[in-house]
């Protein structure tokens, strides 16, 4: 059985480090927009959640969802992350596939994260994305205002839908999605 054990270990010694000759000799790609192996995305989206899930504090937004807050929480959005990850029209946005890896729209595909998950990635950042730290860029409670219109953006109350709506000349993100469902 001795055998057997240290020869897995050999084994996985050896991949092991012909997976750092492989980095090191610069035979991974680096462009942003090359197209990840299908594993390497499987992993690194899964190392994410996991890390996520372990570091991030499970804490409740301090601030009511109201119209005024939600209303911030869109023009914060609007201002600071729409240029990666889609303008309010549900375009996608002009720098999402220059990431790696591509950084999501929000706004046609919104997350389906609890609020705690949300305000840490917006505050923290997620490192390997481009998704930088707004700590310190941006206020707590605008973090949390973000964080409120981001896990609500397709059932906005109504005063909220009517101001995206008269603001930037389209409907808002849940509109279209329950005019599909309805037909």
């Amino acid at each position: 059985m001795g055998k057997i054990t240290l020869s897995v270990i050999v084994c996985l010694a050896v991949l092991a480090l012909a997976a750092l000759a492989f980095g090191m000799l610069g035979f991974f790609p680096t462009q942003a927009k090359a197209a990840p192996p299908r594993l390497e995305g499987r992993v690194a989206t899964q190392a994410v959640h996991a890390s996520m899930q372990r570091h991030a504090p499970r804490v409740t937004n301090p601030l009511k969802p109201s119209d005024q807050n939600l209303i911030d929480g869109m023009k914060i959005y609007y201002e600071n992350c729409s240029l990666c990850h889609g303008g309010l029209d549900r375009k996608p946005a002009p720098l999402a596939k220059n990431f790696y890896p591509p950084a999501p729209n929000l706004i046609s595909d919104p997350v389906d994260h609890p609020e705690w998950h949300i305000f840490f990635a917006v505050r923290t950042g997620v490192r390997y994305t481009g998704m930088p730290a707004w700590e310190g860029v941006l206020s707590e409670q605008d973090i949390w205002k973000v964080t409120s219109f981001l896990s609500r953006v397709e059932k906005l109350p109504p005063m909220v839908q009517q101001y995206w709506q008269d603001t930037f000349s389209v409907a808002p993100a849940g509109e279209d999605h329950e005019e599909k469902e309805g037909h």
